[in-house]
């Protein structure tokens, strides 16, 4: 009896001592490593002015500071995503830079690739596809092939040269890169509608819904993390960087009755050959009309 009233008191003396040093010493529900054992979340410094496609942002107007505040502070503190995006596109914006160019668009439009899907080639609710999130009747209307067999729009160079085709006639339409990049979300008919309905030129004076209000400040937020990576603590060395492929490419105006077989002629697997040309959705291509296709092979 004795015995286990030592053991009581001792759990209670126990208790008493690890609450007052929570008491005393715990400061933050979070702990790091290291020589400061807390870890705190700043508030970040909203830049002093801020373009996209050398357009300026307003950012003298509060609700557009905080609306940039916002996706900066999301897209900071959701580490994990934006290192995979910075790690991602040294893989990609190679080829995207490079057709950007050439297709006369600003280099900005590679950041609206990364809020549109990531730098993957995904498929949205909607039905949206690749890394350019592209829907199927406006990936035929831009020369995209779409099919059961086959889907361009998987293909990040015919895709982003589509991209470049549809956020040129916005821009044409609209005489601004910004309302461009808008009516990539909600379309050239949707951001005209609200530009006459609402009587007003510019996106920054524009009431939209949720998804495309946020959408330009999506874009901004990536721009200025990705592009200043170090001011907003993501440490890397160019080794934790993934490397574009090294491909060789070859021209094929027949068809492929069956894709393994070819991929083992062509010396590697069924993977590898999906890995580089995702567009092909089957295990063989239809190609009635001989149309020249370029298969990319890893060097």
């Amino acid at each position: 009896m004795k015995k286990n009233k030592f053991f009581f008191l001792l759990t209670i003396l126990s208790l008493f001592i690890s609450a007052t040093y929570f008491k005393d010493n715990l400061k933050s529900a979070f702990k790091s490593y290291g020589n400061d054992n807390l870890y705190r979340v700043y508030a970040l410094k909203t830049p002093e002015n801020i373009n996209f496609c050398d357009e300026e942002v307003p950012l003298e107007f509060l609700d557009i500071r905080e609306r940039l505040d916002r996706e900066l502070l999301v897209n900071t503190y959701w580490q994990s995503n934006m290192l995979l995006l910075i790690k991602r596109s040294y893989r990609f914006f190679p080829l995207i830079e490079k057709i950007l160019k050439e297709e006369d668009v600003p280099q900005d439009f590679k950041y609206l690739a990364v809020i549109e899907s990531g730098l993957e080639n995904v498929r949205s609710p909607k039905g949206a596809k690749g890394i350019w999130q592209i829907m199927s009747g406006t990936a035929r209307e831009y020369g995209l092939e779409v099919n059961n067999n086959v889907d361009e729009r998987y293909n990040l160079e015919l895709s982003t040269r589509a991209a470049c085709k549809y956020l040129k006639k916005a821009k044409d339409k609209f005489g601004s890169w910004t309302l461009a990049a808008a009516a990539y979300n909600r379309g050239i008919m949707g951001i005209s509608r609200n530009l006459s309905r609402q009587k007003v030129e510019n996106y920054y004076d524009l009431l939209l819904g949720r998804e495309t209000s946020r959408y330009i400040f999506r874009i901004l937020a990536v721009k200025e993390i990705m592009e200043n990576a170090n001011n907003y603590g993501f440490i890397f060395q160019e080794k934790d960087l993934y490397k574009p492929y090294e491909i060789r490419k070859i021209v094929l105006d027949t068809a492929i009755s069956n894709i393994t077989d070819f991929s083992k002629k062509m010396g590697i697997n069924y993977k590898t050959i999906k890995l580089h040309n995702p567009w092909l959705l089957e295990n063989h291509l239809n190609n009635k009309s001989r149309k020249k296709y370029i298969i990319k092979i890893p060097k």
